[in-house]
């Protein structure tokens, strides 16, 4: 076997991959990082370098926390760790090696440890219409603000739950966007169940007050409907208007684009295909893989970080990033444990003292039943291969026991997006129909590549490949630095 090209490989540059990437770097670790996009931010900070060329108002409308995203960019760029843009990596296996697709072609590197800190991906929001040309994502009309300084013309309905929606109307707001109105789709039972953990929130008070402050200049802007259930978007060819309930009124908006939103899961992708131990977050309601205080995995050589490891948000993802590259160090031997667990004191207060904040937000905007698995038989699941609701409810009464063989039976999964868009729905509609729970049946198996990559790709990859992965690796790991109650 061949030696590692690299001590560090970080897939990711975002938050956590840009904070783990400048401490390893500063440590002496040879580092590098792989990032899909041409230049590092991730989808929070997207474009963050560009951003400081354009007119101070529209920096101002990004508002500061944008702006602190260029900071942690500038170090990056000047810590010495190898930035590698328009980097995709296709495969991940358990000794360290992975495939990387780059304009130059695909190429297999090994790493002695690889930080997956892929970041998170916006829950499908599968409702009627949902397929129509004029239905986004809430953080596709971001991106595109962000990266492009472009805002949607005509009229504009943000419709779901979570402080997405809230930022993302403040934004369009402030840059001129005709947002006709703001679908809030939180159930009122949420609230009540969020109210008693306030309390522990309110140690990140600052945060609370910018999401109210938020919610403030959104109502100002644009009307707002509450409780809002059983979305319909309407139109032949193209969103010619939106149908919903609201106070147990029926009503429909005329609207040329809605935006649709309903909260973050982690991107996992990666660490299933390693076949790294998940565990499904019942009030996150997604799969995330089993991560030590470190974002040590049940796979020796990897470790998570960041959204991609449970969502945090970016200042937490900051602070994950940091105690993934101490845990590096610590398992190269290029730190001891005393100093390890002496570094990590600041980044587990600051992830204590937001951890309270983010349980009251995973309760105050759990998705409702209807979006995780849509009743409607006619409602489009998977995109990809048109397959819909009622399809697997038919499957799963001729005998289908879960996901993976609805995926057998109707090729639901199997397209392009490899299921990034329809898993989630499609194990809860399974799930719904076998009388079980969503932790209750398997997640989708994720098979490489991740990536679409073609024949010939593939046949002039560089780099020598491993054998096929047969289950997880069991590693014996040091002990948590700083835990109470044991050495480090």
């Amino acid at each position: 076997m061949t030696a590692p090209d690299l001590d560090l490989a970080v897939i990711g540059g975002g938050p956590a991959g840009l904070a783990a990437a400048i401490l390893a770097a500063d440590l002496g670790l040879k580092t590098a990082l792989y990032d899909e996009q041409a230049a590092p931010g991730g989808q929070v900070w997207r474009a963050v370098e560009a951003a400081a060329g354009r007119p101070d108002g529209f920096r101002d409308l990004l508002g500061a926390d944008f702006a602190r995203g260029a900071d942690l960019v500038r170090r990056f760029r000047a810590s010495g760790a190898d930035y590698r843009p328009g980097h995709a990596v296709f495969d991940l296996d358990p000794d360290g090696g992975f495939g990387v697709l780059s304009p130059a072609g695909a190429t297999w590197v090994r790493a002695r440890r690889v930080l997956v800190a892929a970041g998170a991906m916006e829950r499908p929001v599968p409702v009627p219409g949902w397929t129509l040309p004029g239905v986004l994502t809430a953080g596709a009309a971001q991106t595109l603000l962000k990266s492009a300084a472009m805002v949607p013309r005509g009229r504009c309905v943000i419709a779901g739950s979570g402080p997405l929606t809230l930022l993302v109307a403040r934004q369009l707001l402030a840059a001129g966007g005709n947002i006709v109105a703001v679908l809030d789709t939180t159930p009122a039972e949420n609230t009540r169940r969020a109210a008693p953990l306030l309390p522990a929130a309110w140690r990140a008070w600052r945060e609370i007050v910018k999401g109210l402050r938020w919610r403030s200049e959104a109502r100002r802007g644009a009307p707002h409907h509450a409780g809002v259930r059983e979305i319909e978007i309407l139109g032949p060819d193209a969103v010619t208007g939106i149908a919903f309930t609201s106070g147990g009124r029926r009503a429909r908006i005329a609207c040329d684009l809605v935006l649709l939103h309903e909260g973050v899961v982690p991107n996992a992708q990666l660490t299933l295909a390693l076949v790294a131990e998940h565990r499904f977050d019942s009030v996150q309601a997604c799969w995330r893989p089993v991560v030590d205080a470190f974002g040590r995995t049940s796979v020796a050589t990897v470790v998570a970080a960041g959204d991609g490891a449970g969502i945090g948000g970016a200042d937490l993802a900051v602070e994950a990033g940091e105690m993934a590259a101490l845990a590096v160090a610590l398992d190269l031997e290029v730190l001891d444990s005393a100093t390890v667990a002496a570094r990590a004191r600041g980044p587990r207060s600051q992830i204590a003292r937001l951890a309270g904040l983010r349980r009251f937000l995973d309760t105050l905007y759990r998705p409702r039943a209807e979006v995780l698995a849509p009743p409607g038989d006619d409602t489009v699941i998977c995109r990809c291969e048109e397959v819909t609701a009622g399809t697997l409810r038919q499957v799963v009464g001729l005998g289908c026991q879960g996901p993976n063989q609805a995926k057998a039976f109707t090729r639901c999964g199997m397209g392009p997006c490899q299921a990034r868009m329809c898993g989630l729905p499609m194990a809860a509609v399974v799930a719904e129909a076998l009388g079980r729970s969503l932790a209750e049946v398997e997640p989708l198996r994720v098979r490489p590549p991740i990536k679409p990559i073609t024949v010939g790709e593939l046949a002039g990859l560089e780099g020598v490949g491993p054998p096929p992965a047969t289950g997880p690796m069991l590693p014996t790991r040091p002990a948590d630095p700083g835990a109470e109650g044991t050495e480090p």
